[in-house]
């Protein structure tokens, strides 16, 4: 059986925890900050865990993560 490939795209935006669980970066940094609250943005910091419905699609994209 040939091996199965990892999406490219999932590698560079996922990490997995210790646990299984699946981090992502936070979504709505990058630009266009001026309109949002500072509140908004400071609850943007750091990263977030998906839920476990997306848990298990994100995980078919990595087969060996």
């Amino acid at each position: 059986m040939p091996k199965m490939k990892t999406k490219s795209g999932a590698k560079k935006r996922f990490k997995l925890t210790a646990s299984g669980k699946i981090k992502k970066g936070q979504a709505g940094k990058r630009h266009h900050l001026i309109r949002h609250t500072n509140a908004q943005i400071r609850d943007l910091r750091g990263t977030s865990v998906l839920s476990s419905s997306e848990t298990q699609r994100i995980k078919r994209w990595m087969p060996y993560a």
